[in-house]
């Protein structure tokens, strides 16, 4: 059974820019109820000004504050009875520079956003999502999550630990099938995207940059997540650099290990 936007009730963390605000846009264009999330009130307040079939609810708040998610599935709960058919956790930081030089800081709040933040709030929406129609929980995580760099040590564990979470999650749940409606739970795996998420590296030299092959506008990004939220699929790797790196470790860890140290 496909997932369909028409009429659905969603939740977009991380919405006010980059992948999460062009996929509100796309949910929103085809008639979703579209709870975004972010702690930009004024980047909502322009997702909420669009001319389009659906409705955008807006919760200005931090992830991973826990007052800000029971707010986020209040909100969605409001709209039909505690329906809830998709989750879409985007929001997400990072840093950049050598494990040893940082501080404990930069690991937790790393960890807080990209992973305990995520996973709280799925904890919370499952039994919403049970009501769900085709219910999906979509984890936007990163080809770092399957083959980690250098100097990007905190999110690439943020990311290897939100996909394991979601592969043990997606067997959990089709066991846990509800009149035949089990949740879904897809993880997208995106390499680089053009977008605002190097702006705002914390912990991090301020000329820090990100060494990678290739990027994706976030439009892009979005099309191809809406795409697997629709069909449910169990994870999906984008572009063609990000497949290459994680193809390659899947078949000669040492030799990747060898090309990334150097």
């Amino acid at each position: 059974m496909r997932w369909k936007p028409k009429d659905s009730i969603t939740v977009v963390t991380g919405a006010s820019s980059g992948i999460g605000c062009c996929l509100c846009e796309l949910l929103l264009d085809r008639g979703a109820t579209v709870v975004a999330v972010a702690r930009r009130a004024e980047r909502l307040a322009n997702l909420a000004s669009r001319e389009c079939p659906g409705k955008l609810i807006p919760v200005v708040g931090d992830v991973t504050d826990a007052d800000v998610r029971t707010e986020i599935l209040a909100a969605a709960g409001r709209v039909d009875d505690g329906r809830l058919d998709l989750l879409v956790n985007n929001a997400g930081i990072g840093a950049i520079g050598p494990f040893v030089n940082a501080d404990e800081q930069r690991l937790r709040r790393i960890m807080d956003v990209n992973f305990f933040a995520p996973a709280e709030l799925m904890r919370h929406a499952i039994p919403m999502l049970r009501r769900g129609r085709a219910p999906v929980i979509c984890n936007i995580s990163s080809v770092l999550g399957h083959r980690a760099v250098p100097d990007k040590s905190e999110y690439c564990a943020s990311k290897f630990a939100l996909h394991g979470l979601s592969d043990s999650l997606r067997a959990e749940l089709a066991r846990d099938s509800h009149a035949g409606n089990s949740i879904q739970v897809t993880l997208v795996s995106p390499s680089t995207t053009r977008s605002e998420f190097f702006d705002s590296l914390i912990g991090s030299e301020a000329e820090s940059q990100s060494k990678s092959i290739g990027s994706w506008p976030p439009a892009k990004v979005a099309r191809k997540t809406l795409a697997a939220i629709e069909s449910r699929r169990s994870e999906v790797i984008l572009s063609l650099a990000g497949k290459a790196l994680v193809y390659a470790d899947r078949i000669s860890p040492p030799l990747m290990n060898t090309i990334l140290a150097r």
